[in-house]
């Protein structure tokens, strides 16, 4: 009968009437090994601290005695007796062979994805339950750790997110720059009756960082975007009297600047040093800084001290706040009464300057006795701050990331190993307890999750008694199933004579 079919007896094992003790019977078939190793869809409990299949010890039944051999669930799907199955047509069984396919490979990609996300563990996943909490009280110097590191992981995740904004704006910090100016001078030397050497003298500028704690040492020329050096234009006329050095995207940076020239005369010489500051810097008109109280800032900085000073004096418009009401001085020197807070910047442009240069007037002496002497001039520059380095490299730093999320997955698997050693232990008490309930209920659940691990359709325990098969419809349901099977047959003798019988 097809209440048998879907328990094939074992090969080689005497064939046994299929009732309440046959291992054919789905409660003695919950005693199989292999059916107990498979999970437990419905994940019900009749009776307290039962736990699921999957996590009954192997050797929990070691009192009942050694489970008997059952068949295994692995063959076809039961259906009701009688009921014909319709012959199933060659496109309907592709079409249900790629879907089969499709499901085989979601589930490959699922259980790649479970895999990935036992990596991304939760917060939650090393929390103890409350009742092993309340089973072991010594467990709770752990929970006051977890909340400890909770905090700690809150305390960091805010430093870093206030380092990533610091970083994005210019962290400098003064220092001093000391220039060298030092000058040779060679005399004329004859060489001959009728020739004679010109004298020339030689003018170097250089200069370093002071007290400079970085390993890398910066070329003097790139505190600079321009350096201009002007001599006595009676000496060296017009077209000869100036040595330029601007910056260029290809320039190569040096330690510092040589300018020969012939004579045998002191000259006087003007040096510009143009610094090269980032961001940027602007020098604003006079009125506008006297007002603001800044003279040469980032364009930033000036944005940010004209909002300050509008704030203030409360400027902005109490109905249309795009709008600024100029007042006296604004008015001088904007040339507006009115304008909005987009008009600022285009009106700000034509108000800010370039920087002044640094200007250090010089001597070149040709005495023989001046040539040792060396000039020095400190000016202030900006570098940048070496915590800048220190909280980029803090940023950056995987050297803790491997050993901490070692130390991460250790305490993961050290809960899950506590949370199914509770769950065994539950399982021990419930069947110490109360034996004779404990298995009944238990063998109740495993009944019922076969039904839906199989998918059984109607009710063994009705289908294997003589009465069932004596209902009405049977004739009925014999005589469909024999026609399926008849138009199953003929189906596959036209495939294979190629011919379509009529």
């Amino acid at each position: 009968m097809a209440s048998r079919a879907a328990f094939p007896a074992t090969p080689g094992a005497p064939v046994m009437n299929p009732g309440m003790n046959s291992p054919g019977h789905p409660r003695m078939a919950a005693m199989n090994p292999a059916y107990r190793a498979m999970p437990n869809p419905a994940n019900q409990y009749p009776h307290p601290g039962v736990p699921p299949v999957r996590n009954m010890p192997m050797g929990g039944m070691g009192s009942m005695g050694s489970p008997m051999s059952g068949p295994s669930y692995g063959g076809t799907m039961t259906v009701r007796p009688g009921m014909p199955q319709t012959a199933m047509d060659p496109a309907r069984k592709r079409l249900l062979q790629q879907q089969q396919q499709q499901q085989q490979q979601q589930h490959a990609g699922g259980m790649m994805g479970h895999r990935r996300g036992l990596k991304r563990r939760k917060m939650a996943d090393k929390v103890l339950p409350q009742r092993i909490r309340d089973l072991v009280p010594e467990s709770q110097a752990y929970m006051d750790l977890l909340a400890f590191e909770r905090k700690l992981d809150q305390t960091i995740a805010r430093k870093r997110m206030e380092i990533q904004e610091a970083i994005k704006k210019p962290i400098t910090q003064k220092r001093k720059l000391r220039i060298y100016i030092s000058n040779t001078c060679t005399p004329a030397k004859p060489e001959g009756e009728e020739s004679e050497k010109v004298a020339s003298w030689e003018l170097r500028v250089e200069g370093k960082l002071l007290e400079d704690p970085g390993k890398q040492k910066r070329k003097f020329s790139s505190f600079f975007k321009s350096l201009v050096i002007e001599l006595d234009k009676e000496l060296y006329g017009p077209d000869n009297h100036l040595v330029e050095w601007h910056r260029m995207p290809t320039t190569q940076e040096t330690d510092g600047f040589q300018v020969k020239r012939p004579g045998d005369v002191s000259v006087k010489c003007t040096l510009l040093l143009m610094l090269d500051h980032q961001p940027p810097q602007y020098k604003l008109d006079p009125r506008l800084a006297r007002l603001l109280g800044v003279h040469t800032q980032t364009r930033a900085s000036i944005m940010q001290a004209l909002w300050l000073y509008i704030k203030n004096n409360k400027l902005q418009d109490c109905h249309e706040k795009e709008y600024i009401n100029c007042n006296r001085y604004f008015r001088q020197i904007f040339a507006c009464p009115r304008m909005r807070f987009s008009e600022i910047p285009m009106k700000l442009a034509g108000l800010l300057q370039h920087p002044d240069p640094i200007v250090i007037n010089h001597v070149i002496s040709v005495d023989p006795n001046d040539q040792k002497k060396t000039a020095c001039f400190d000016i202030d520059v900006e570098v940048d701050d070496p915590l800048k380095s220190q909280m980029s490299s803090f940023l950056s730093s995987t050297t803790n990331q491997q050993e901490i999320a070692a130390l991460e997955m250790k305490i993961h698997e050290t809960i899950e190993s506590i949370n199914q050693l509770k769950t065994q232990r539950d399982f021990m008490l419930s069947f110490s307890n109360n034996p004779q309930d404990f298995i009944q209920d238990w063998l109740k659940s495993q009944s019922r999750d076969l039904k839906l691990m199989t998918d059984t359709a109607g009710n063994p325990e009705e289908e294997r008694r003589s009465e069932f098969y004596q209902a009405p419809w049977i004739q009925e349901a014999v005589g469909r199933y024999i026609f399926s099977k008849v138009q199953q047959r003929r189906q596959e003798l036209e495939q294979v004579l190629g011919i379509r019988l009529t």
